[in-house]
């Protein structure tokens, strides 16, 4: 995830980073150099909208072989052992969960970050209090466009209204609630329009969100932006992320799923703030680049555990089997050590030979789908070929 804000702006610094490795900086996660993974875990597959991008490809019916609550207390119990920061409870649904808050309780109770990804249409006054009142810190609803396109791509009509509704409550309720898009042919044209209601209605977080090609997602890819035009909206965004820091509007703006986009803004930080390019050079070094089976981890709903939540088709273990910790630190797993190897296993003609391969390395699902190789080229990326070999 590229903290577009804390880049863009000089709102992250290395010395706030250096506080932050000490416990004291929580808003600074992305960059911290902790081996600890932020922990997504698919509660349920259960959701109550059809989304034509969704990476799990969930739907409303329930199943008998997600975990059971003991189960759930047992991860929640290893996770918090082992002081993993954040623990994301996702789906599906996870509002469609009935333990859920049973379980965000227990996770917080022992340290655990606690937070929420929600399509926002089950969030009423009510269930905002409930949150509000369980200590989930933050809650990410999916808004992909204008009402026909969002409520296109949910195949449901009025949940845009519905989920614009869940973010209303979650800020009135106290809850810190912020809005992702996820970026592709179709909602494009509709990021203003985002972004204007992000601004009218006090939304204190945006992520834009690339188009991975996972779940249903997989039958999407005609639908991603060419390379040159995903550019074209990321140079656009920090335009507004400027705008916005200038005219004191404190909602923080983020990116995930593409790292070259962190690489555009080491450039213009280059040219319009030089002196503090060796501090965005350094927290993009830190932060790494693609952080799947490094600092992002993935259990679905049945305990499986994957390198992150796009590599549904991998399983490392399963926690009924053994303890999420004794999976995620077994070393001998081949797919996690490649992961972790930092780009030696890189053998497209780009990624293999890019400079920024370090603080990039590419999305190898992305990879794997167009090339049939996990270790090809990012058909994504947008860099040129100057930019990837210049020394």
């Amino acid at each position: 995830m590229i903290g577009c804000t804390k880049l863009l702006c000089g709102t992250a610094t290395i010395a706030d980073l250096m506080r932050h490795d000490a416990g004291q900086k929580a808003h600074l996660l992305a960059f911290s150099t902790a081996n600890r993974p932020i922990v997504v875990w698919n509660t349920t597959q259960r959701c109550n909208l059809a989304c034509a991008h969704c990476y799990l490809d969930a739907q409303d019916r329930a199943s008998r072989e997600e975990l059971t609550t003991a189960e759930g207390e047992a991860l929640v119990d290893d996770v918090a052992a082992m002081k993993c920061p954040v623990l994301l409870f996702s789906g599906g649904e996870p509002l469609m969960r009935p333990d859920v808050f049973d379980l965000g309780r227990r996770a917080i109770a022992q340290g655990v970050r606690a937070v929420l990804s929600s399509n926002g249409t089950l969030v009423t006054p009510e269930m905002a209090a409930r949150i509000a009142d369980v200590g989930f810190s933050y809650v990410g609803v999916s808004i992909d466009g204008t009402a026909a396109t969002h409520d296109e791509l949910r195949r449901k009509k009025g949940a845009l209204e519905a989920a614009l509704t869940g973010i209303k409550n979650c800020l009135a309720a106290g809850v810190k609630a912020g809005i992702r898009f996820t970026l592709n042919r179709r909602n494009a044209a509709d990021l203003d329009a985002v972004l204007d209601l992000v601004e009218s209605h006090g939304v204190p977080r945006f992520c834009l969100y690339h188009l991975v090609y996972a779940g249903r997602g997989r039958e999407m890819v005609a639908d991603d932006l060419e390379p040159a035009e995903t550019r074209r909206v990321i140079e656009h965004l920090l335009d507004r992320t400027k705008d916005w820091h200038r005219r004191g509007i404190e909602t923080e703006v983020l990116t995930t799923d593409n790292h070259a986009d962190g690489i555009l803004i080491e450039q213009r930080v280059a040219a319009e703030a030089p002196n503090r390019l060796a501090d965005v050079r350094e927290l993009l070094e830190r932060h790494g680049g693609c952080s799947a089976g490094t600092k992002m981890a993935n259990i679905d709903a049945k305990g499986n555990v994957h390198p992150c939540q796009f590599w549904s088709h991998v399983s490392l273990g399963n926690v009924r089997q053994r303890p999420f910790s004794a999976i995620w630190t077994d070393e001998t797993h081949s797919l996690l050590a490649m992961l972790r190897s930092k780009g030696e296993h890189l053998k497209g003609p780009r990624c293999s030979l890019c400079q920024y391969r370090a603080v990039c390395g590419g999305c190898r699902i992305r990879a794997e789908v167009v090339h049939g190789d996990t270790w090809a080229d990012d058909p994504a990326c947008f860099l040129t070929e100057e930019e990837i070999r210049k020394t």
